[in-house]
């Protein structure tokens, strides 16, 4: 049975040239992101191309996806780059007024907007939560904290409340600036960070479609106003998908609420249509080994029973010592999750009705898949994505083969679980063409055999939007070939 859950994988010093790509789509990358809090517009263009090149040599569409930085909020800079401990019960202030690199063993720098935010007896994290602070006084320009869980604090670091509520938008001027370099590299995906709103996700498509592209939307789930019931639906509804990002959100919602919150989200977006990604740490242990920990395993498992479509690796493929094998070692766990027969079955909308005609084509398909004996692969004429996408939200053993003339609809649904991408030509073709030469594509492969049936689904008018119509059950013999 072929993997159906994807993986994203991140480029950086330990990949970024053709030779770490090629070896990286070897072992089973499906799409690659690109980070903008590092690199510049060159670097990424760049890398950008090579794998469009390696992609087109090897006939494997292979999506792109830009991560926007986001306004990471961080304390300021300690003289002469020195480092603190912080020990527990010690006083520590955070001062708007101090030099931005004027730290000391008794303050740092904060901006004066994120002191406006926080009240006594706040909690607040630094280092991703690796030391906490408990606010014991507040006057208009610092913050007076108890530490409470101490250890080793270095220049700009990362700093969270506990609960959220830091103001920060969530696109920087640096961020609508990438956006143009994103859509100029012709990206796939483009990944908001910290999304607050429904609104930074409506925004981050217009500064798009100002640019010229059409990708598609993930908002990234790291903030703890983002999942609750005034802005998540929002969220979701604005948005081509979520990404779980665990780094941040956990640190807000406490790492303790964080397995529910992400099965959670990951049953949100199957049930809105809409692409999930799990991301951060999740084989951290193969940056510097080249086995993965049993409790990574059983992480990357829980996520592809949960339901998601892309399982995320960040520092593991980005400065790892051990970039390929960690791929290949997370489409092994991948693989051996998907066997269980949880996996292979779903209850999604079963009870629900439809509005549109390619949503009830994409449901019912999916239905006689898993029902009808005989059935090998479904073949899905897409122009968009939106059809495999669709059938990609139920659980099922069948490949779902999506064939589209666009090279931007392979790269896009690569990302979908379940789903295999293939460039197909149906310009030149006559209608009565179409279905024996995608059967006859299948068979070439190896994918179907004669005897076997193969769901086809299309629209009376080819290549057009939306217009999925039929479903057709064609038995493979070799007259039909």
């Amino acid at each position: 049975m072929a993997r159906r859950t994807k993986i994203v994988a991140t480029l950086g010093p330990a990949n970024g040239d053709a030779r770490g790509i090629r070896g990286l789509i070897e072992a089973g990358v499906n799409v690659f992101r690109l980070n903008f809090s590092h690199g510049d517009a060159s670097e990424h263009q760049e890398r950008a191309q090579t794998i469009r090149d390696i992609a087109a040599e090897t006939k494997t569409p292979i999506g792109i996806l830009c991560d926007m930085q986001g306004p990471k909020i961080r304390i300021g800079s300690f003289v002469d780059s020195m480092k603190i401990d912080l020990q527990n019960g010690g006083l520590f202030c955070l001062d708007s007024t101090l030099a931005l690199n004027g730290g000391t063993a008794e303050r740092v720098h904060i901006e004066q907007p994120y002191i406006d935010d926080v009240k006594n007896h706040d909690r607040l994290l630094l280092d991703d939560g690796r030391i906490e602070l408990n606010v014991i006084e507040k006057s208009a320009t610092s913050l007076t904290c108890r530490v409470t869980s101490g250890g080793i604090l270095s220049s700009k670091k990362g700093i969270n409340k506990f609960g959220g509520g830091l103001s920060a938008d969530a696109l920087t001027d640096k961020d609508r600036s990438d956006i143009k370099i994103a859509a100029a590299l012709n990206t796939d995906y483009l990944a908001i960070s910290f999304v607050r709103s429904k609104s930074d996700v409506e925004t981050a498509r217009q500064l798009l479609k100002e640019a010229g592209s059409n990708a598609h939307v993930i908002a990234k789930i790291e903030r703890a106003e983002a999942i609750t019931e005034a802005f998540l639906p929002g969220i979701i509804e604005a948005s081509d998908g979520l990404m779980v990002a665990r780094g941040d959100l956990g640190v807000e919602i406490g790492d303790e609420n964080l397995m529910a919150v992400q099965k959670q989200l990951i049953d949100d977006a199957n049930h809105a249509n809409r692409v999930v990604i799990t991301a951060t740490q999740m084989m951290e242990s193969m940056i510097n080994s080249p086995v993965p920990t049993r409790a990574e395993v059983f992480d990357v498992a829980n996520a592809v029973l949960d339901g998601t479509d892309a399982v995320m690796l960040s520092a593991e493929t980005a400065v790892g010592d051990y970039p390929i094998e960690t791929v290949r070692a997370m489409a092994r766990v991948i693989e051996g999750a998907e066997k269980y027969p949880l996996a292979q079955r779903s209850k999604h909308r079963i009870d629900e009705t439809f509005q549109r005609i390619d949503e009830s084509i994409a449901l019912a398909t999916m239905y006689v898949a898993n029902h009808l004996e005989d059935v090998a692969a479904i073949i899905c004429m897409t122009e968009t994505g939106v059809t495999p996408l669709i059938m990609s939200r139920i659980n099922s053993h069948m490949p779902i083969y999506a064939m589209a003339q666009k090279p931007a609809t392979c790269a896009v649904t690569a990302l979908y679980k379940g789903v295999i991408p293939i460039p197909f030509q149906t310009t030149a073709l006559k209608p009565a063409e179409i279905n024996p030469r995608a059967i006859a594509e299948l068979v070439a492969r190896n994918a179907v055999v004669e005897g076997d049936l193969v769901l086809i689904t299309r629209g009376d008018i080819v290549n057009l939007e939306g217009g999925t119509n039929s479903l057709r059950i064609v038995r493979v013999e070799a007259t039909n070939l």
